[in-house]
């Protein structure tokens, strides 16, 4: 790839204070076989929302509780019956396949098409484990399906829990692995320039398949945009002001600049995977951009922790 230059007095590094050092672990003995642990490291007290909860209300739900996805359920049963992700949000706003709800339906009116019920936007064949699954069976499944989370159900398909990639990187955070990120991380860094449009971002991670996006200009990493944060600009008291005033392609023209929120948080390729887990957690971030000598070289994703947890 492009390697790119970094001016590291833009960029606030984390130290590894806290990270305890367990000593050396074998990840595969991480990982069980056992029938039903996967509800051991799945997230139980879940949110769902029924199929008639509109999108807006559903992207509001989404920031309110920082989810990236949200199982959508039957509203008297709680049966599994579809799920939303962030990246589905940004799909029907920038141009995918989604999108043509507004076009066709709506007629390109996206203040209308906001108050659709989110079951015409959801994913209906959803890939879902039993409560007797195990953890091998949600990592391999995550992989081979390249899916950031999966819900859990019970024997009448009622939702009781999700499993995500971050609750594997909390297995894993603040131990001693012995694999370092530049085992793992990928060298083959997307970037994007901070004065396109948010528009033309969405297309770029529709037709990409990403959830983040760094910004650097002049060989500067100025800091990465994801899918949460144009959920998040899309409810925002700004945006939503300019789709009740029908003034929506102005909303989407704004500089993708201007949705970057937060101070970046990166690493070295050289630091241990079960470090960089932990600067994940404590930093909430879902990916770890890798800077050597001054220079962007990598990116380490939360899906790149699954993979070394089963190499």
């Amino acid at each position: 790839m492009k390697r790119q230059n970094i001016n590291r007095s833009d960029i606030r590094g984390m130290d590894s204070t806290g990270v305890m050092d367990r000593g050396p672990v074998d990840f595969k003995s991480r990982v069980s076989n056992n029938q039903g642990d996967i509800l051991a490291i799945a997230s139980k007290n879940i949110v769902t929302l029924p199929p008639t909860t509109n999108i807006m209300g559903t992207v509001k739900t989404m920031l309110k509780y920082g989810f990236r996805r949200v199982p959508i359920a039957d509203a008297g049963t709680n049966r599994l019956v579809g799920i939303i992700t962030s990246l589905d949000i940004v799909d029907f706003l920038g141009g995918g396949l989604r999108h043509n709800l507004v076009k066709n339906r709506y007629k390109g009116n996206l203040a209308a098409a906001i108050n659709e019920d989110v079951r015409e936007i959801m994913k209906k064949d959803v890939v879902s484990l039993g409560v007797k699954d195990n953890i091998s069976n949600a990592i391999t499944t995550m992989l081979e399906r390249n899916i950031g989370g999966i819900p859990i159900v019970d024997d009448d398909n009622a939702v009781v829990g999700i499993v995500s990639e971050r609750d594997f990187v909390r297995t894993v955070a603040g131990i001693t692995t012995a694999k370092s990120v530049k085992e793992y991380m990928s060298n083959k860094v997307v970037t994007a320039s901070p004065d396109i449009s948010v528009h033309e971002a969405t297309k770029t991670m529709i037709e990409k398949g990403f959830r983040r996006i760094p910004i650097v200009k002049e060989d500067v990493l100025l800091g990465i945009v994801t899918a949460s944060d144009i959920m998040r600009y899309l409810g925002s008291g700004e945006i939503f002001q300019k789709l009740m005033t029908g003034d929506v392609s102005d909303a989407f023209q704004v500089p993708l600049k201007s949705l970057i929120l937060r101070d970046i948080i990166w690493t070295n390729s050289g630091i241990d995977i079960g470090e960089a887990a932990a600067l994940m957690l404590k930093n909430k971030v879902g990916a770890l951009p890798i800077i050597d000598d001054g220079e962007l070289c990598g990116i380490l994703t939360e899906r790149d922790i699954i993979k070394a947890l089963v190499d």
